[in-house]
């Protein structure tokens, strides 16, 4: 599958039978999901991409391709992601919403982001992740109504393809730099 990423990837073009999930790290890594019709999308961001590669930043895009997400108190951006461009993707089966109603997933979307909009933003307890998943709850995705911030951030991580190399070195790279920057200033204190 060919991505398209037009906007500085505030949205993500693909074929006709495809709908997106997105997350992002660092830059912005992607969910997707094989949705009929095009760029339905969850995105997800890195928090904090030096500390934590794996946590991000989400949000979720509605059927037309427009990304939603919680990016500070009492604000749910529209197509203007607070950080970066996709660098990993999770596609999603779109046989997996079983909330009734012809426009299901945009429903969702619309009424979280409506919920969030009344919400001050809390970095741990009531975030971006939150945002994404009262969405997924509001739609039964996967016939689940315990979608949280923990399992979208662990399954992102296990399920999560990177987009490109230049993707995958943006999400671990300055991770790795400073790991190995604290590892080798341990290590020569410790062996004087």
């Amino acid at each position: 599958m060919e991505l398209e990423f037009t906007n500085f990837s505030h949205y993500v073009l693909v074929s006709e039978s495809e709908l997106l999930l997105i997350i992002t790290y660092a830059g912005m890594n992607l969910i997707m999901a094989d949705l009929k019709p095009v760029s339905w999308c969850l995105p997800l961001q890195i928090v904090s991409v030096w500390l934590f590669p794996f946590i991000g930043h989400m949000g979720i895009c509605t059927s037309s391709g427009v990304i939603r997400d919680f990016a500070g108190p009492y604000f749910v951006s529209e197509d203007n992601m607070a950080f970066g461009r996709p660098t990993k993707y999770w596609m999603l089966d779109v046989s997996k919403v079983y909330a009734s109603g012809s426009n299901a997933w945009d429903t969702a979307v619309h009424n979280a982001s409506e919920e969030y909009k009344q919400r001050m933003h809390n970095l741990c307890c009531d975030n971006c992740h939150s945002h994404v998943a009262m969405a997924l709850n509001l739609m039964r995705y996967d016939n689940s109504t315990s979608w949280n911030m923990v399992n979208l951030c662990l399954l992102s991580l296990i399920h999560g393809k990177h987009v490109s190399c230049v993707g995958f070195l943006k999400t671990w790279l300055p991770f790795c730099i400073l790991t190995s920057v604290i590892l080798a200033v341990t290590l020569s204190l410790n062996l004087r």
